[in-house]
């Protein structure tokens, strides 16, 4: 499905980028297996997780190189994509999975653990998609065509809200815009942004609790065909969309929408309490964490 396309997958050495890789390779792409190797809270480095995908891509029969940059400074960034160039000579699909959890409730979070988070998460996205939209652009305005590919990693965290999240939620919910608005700036270019908000135990998720039943429809190998297909020559006509993906089911995330509107707003704040309340009970019930399972 993806025979010959180079294909970037950060946070790869675990979990969902994981499975991500493994399946691009067992597909035909040639990836670019990018892990810092650190803890689920971020801290410490490895190189045995990437190069370890690396090794199970390259037994299968298929083509991989490892990479151990952090994302989340631009260095890093550019040296990824740098990389993938070089080894392969192009870039075709770029997916941002890496991340990490600080949980806490808003009143005991601490400045450091909002930072680590909003840096892997949401700069962690950036640096990378910034060098990557930097090459596709330059190689349009060369005369080149692309057909590629960025894929990010939102959550249903972000989008429906999850209490003890704030740095998580917020990081994502950025992540879905930021999505949204890449597509509308790279299409021109030949390149479609797209997200997935994946539901799967990793070690990222490995505190919940949940039903024996329930953990096979939890396996990350559930969300790797739609992540394979996004980056396939065959989803090239679909951009900007978050996407549900796990053991249960394959959703569209529908996002922000002007809901009931009064054309004639108040212009005293005596005034806004009638104007308001019939529009705050016309609008539709916003999907909640307890609504998806």
């Amino acid at each position: 499905m993806v025979e010959g396309r180079v294909c970037i997958v950060t946070g790869a050495g675990r979990g969902i980028g994981r499975e991500y890789a493994l399946m691009l390779g067992a597909q035909g792409g040639r990836v670019v297996v990018n892990d810092l190797g650190g803890a689920r809270d971020g801290s410490g480095t490895d190189a045995g997780p990437a190069q370890q995908v690396v090794d199970e891509i390259e037994a299968a029969g298929g083509r991989a190189v490892a990479n151990t940059d952090d994302i989340s400074t631009f260095a890093g960034a550019k040296s990824l994509i740098d990389q993938a160039v070089d080894t392969f000579g192009g870039l075709d699909v770029v997916v941002n999975n890496a991340g990490i959890l600080r949980d806490r409730m808003l009143f005991s979070m601490a400045e450091e653990e909002w930072d680590a988070v909003i840096k892997v998460h949401l700069k962690g996205t950036f640096g990378p998609s910034r060098f990557a939209a930097e090459y596709w652009r330059n190689r349009s305005k060369e005369g080149h065509q692309n057909d590629a590919r960025l894929i990010n990693t939102s959550s249903v965290a972000g989008i429906y809200a999850n209490p003890g999240q704030t740095n998580y939620g917020a990081a994502k919910a950025g992540i879905a815009a930021f999505t949204q608005i890449a597509a509308q700036e790279l299409a021109r270019y030949g390149v479609t942004a797209n997200a997935i908000a994946p539901g799967a135990l990793t070690r990222l998720t490995e505190d919940l609790s949940l039903p024996d039943e329930m953990l096979a429809k939890f396996d990350p190998r559930w969300v790797a065909p739609i992540v394979t297909w996004l980056a396939s020559p065959l989803s090239k006509d679909v951009t900007g969309q978050i996407i549900e993906s796990n053991g249960m089911f394959l959703a569209i995330a529908e996002g922000w929408r002007r809901g009931p509107t009064d054309t004639t707003p108040p212009a005293e704040p005596e005034d806004v309490d009638a104007a308001i309340r019939p529009l705050l009970a016309a609008t539709r019930p916003r999907t909640t964490m307890a609504d998806i399972n």
